[in-house]
């Protein structure tokens, strides 16, 4: 099979990039690209250590008078968030990822990219089978599950990783460096579903949404895109409010940690509502069409008539219940930092929505960079909970990474990118949650850094890596692994 990113610079990098983008990788099966870098650093002739949650971690020493450098961890995550367009047949647990480049742009046909994170992998390899780059002893440290929960970093043993000084290559915007980051936890809210028998004249209709952007729910949390999920509910409470309707089932969303996209409910209702119900639909259309024409301008409702029988719905209650919960739930910013311009100090993003044979599910995404906020926030999700006769669970908290005043790692970084580009880095914290924080509580006095490459779209179909900015980001480390000696 002919190699696609053949001739791009950095050439290693992207060899290595196009390889892992050939292997499964989603969250919680990463079987398969564990071994894979397990046995590259066994081949390699490095000590490589992969443990029970598959994290692996390969220790190089250091180039010729490096050898008695401090030691650097260079750290990524090595599972993808996997989504793909509604009318793809792509199957994540064999197929490759479908590489294209538009220009200066590197994506994947109908699906995301994996560049968050596996630009990271494909660093660190092109940095391990080096011969010739200088370094100082080297600890690469690909964790599993980041991207639903940092579950490998939460069951790494902290005695396997001797390094006093991170570099996490986990950020999306060239020229900036991370020195802080928000703590997270997710939640989940179950509703118990009461179910009856349809109406046999009853007629049945499909509601899909479509045309939103969503997004990482950190990075773009901030930007007002329109979360699929909430919109659902809202639809379903306008036409509650004008017509008698039940409800047969709603589901939206993916991942917790993505702006839900796609959303869907198929609901019944009289024969001679059916007028209402459209013009209806049509004036919510309108009105949330106005309110997102710059955040998500191709928004748009989708409704059809089913032909088939639907045989059970939710009980009035039930259908009231849901509604309630998925309305007062909160979603978006919560708050702003008004320590740092621009950062948004905490948000929820209520993620999935599934309904079951006894329950509906609500998973939401809590963010902070105060834990009272987060708890603040928990403690809502759960009067909601409570509200409606629901059990609220919360789990895969993690910390936040706090500003570390003095940083040997930050001024390398300061130093070297003014010398390279000849202005100033951007230091400064994000919204996001990055596995610094759990780093930083499970190895104590730890000096980290995270930087990256450009990127947009991640969490997306539409997820991109800018060519350009990814070799000038791989240049930057080099000059900074340079310079640890």
């Amino acid at each position: 099979m002919s190699r696609k990113l053949k001739g791009i610079e950095p050439e290693r990098v992207f060899y290595y990039f196009e390889e892992i983008t050939k292997i499964p990788r989603c969250s919680f099966h990463e079987e398969k690209i564990s071994n894979y870098l397990k046995n590259f650093g066994e081949k390699q002739g490095f000590e490589t250590i992969q443990d029970e949650a598959l994290n692996i971690i390969i220790k190089k020493p250091g180039y010729p008078g490096y050898e008695n450098s401090p030691i650097v961890v260079l750290q990524g995550h090595m599972d993808m968030v996997c989504e793909k367009e509604e009318d793809s047949n792509h199957d994540f647990s064999k197929d490759p990822l479908d590489l294209k480049i538009e220009g200066d742009f590197l994506k994947a046909e109908g699906t995301t990219l994996g560049a968050d994170n596996g630009i990271a992998v494909a660093m660190c390899l092109a940095l391990l089978e080096s011969k010739d780059i200088p370094h100082p002893p080297l600890e690469v440290l690909l964790t599993t599950k980041e991207e639903s929960g940092m579950d490998g970093a939460f069951t790494l043993d902290s005695k396997q990783i001797d390094g006093r000084i991170l570099i996490n290559i986990d950020s999306e915007e060239e020229g900036t460096a991370l020195v802080s980051c928000a703590g997270g936890e997710r939640n989940l809210v179950s509703i118990p579903i009461d179910w009856e028998k349809s109406n046999k004249d009853d007629i049945a209709y499909s509601i899909k949404i479509a045309g939103l952007q969503g997004g990482h729910s950190g990075m773009e949390i901030h930007k007002g895109r329109g979360n699929a999920n909430k919109i659902i509910s809202r639809i379903l409470a306008a036409i509650k409010d004008e017509c008698d309707i039940s409800l047969a089932s709603i589901e939206g969303g993916s991942k917790t940690n993505a702006i839900p996209r796609n959303g869907s409910a198929i609901l019944c209702l009289k024969r001679e509502d059916e007028k209402i119900f459209t013009e209806v639909i049509k004036i919510v259309e309108e009105q949330i069409q106005n309110e997102l024409k710059t955040s998500d301008p191709e928004f748009k409702i989708i409704i059809d008539k089913i032909d088939y029988k639907i045989d059970k719905v939710f009980s009035k209650d039930s259908l009231s219940k849901v509604i309630a919960a998925l309305t007062l739930i909160p979603t978006g910013v919560q708050s702003m930092s008004m320590d740092i311009e621009g950062l948004v100090e905490s948000s929820n993003n209520l993620g999935i929505v599934r309904t079951l044979d006894d329950k509906l599910t609500i998973e939401s995404a809590i963010r902070s960079s105060l834990g009272s906020l987060k708890k603040n926030i928990a403690k809502q999700i759960k009067t909601v909970a409570d509200m409606v006769g629901g059990q609220w669970e919360s789990y895969s908290s993690y910390p936040s990474w706090e500003y570390k005043k003095d940083s040997k790692i930050r001024e390398i970084f300061r130093q070297v990118y003014k010398g390279q580009y000849g202005k100033d880095m951007n230091i400064t914290a994000i919204h996001a949650g990055l596995e610094c924080g759990l780093f930083k509580e499970k190895f104590g006095d730890i000096d980290m850094i995270s930087f990256g490459p450009n990127m947009s779209g991640v969490h997306t179909p539409e997820e991109r890596l800018s060519i350009s900015s990814t070799e000038r980001t791989y240049k930057l480390l080099l000059n900074v692994l340079k310079e640890i000696k």
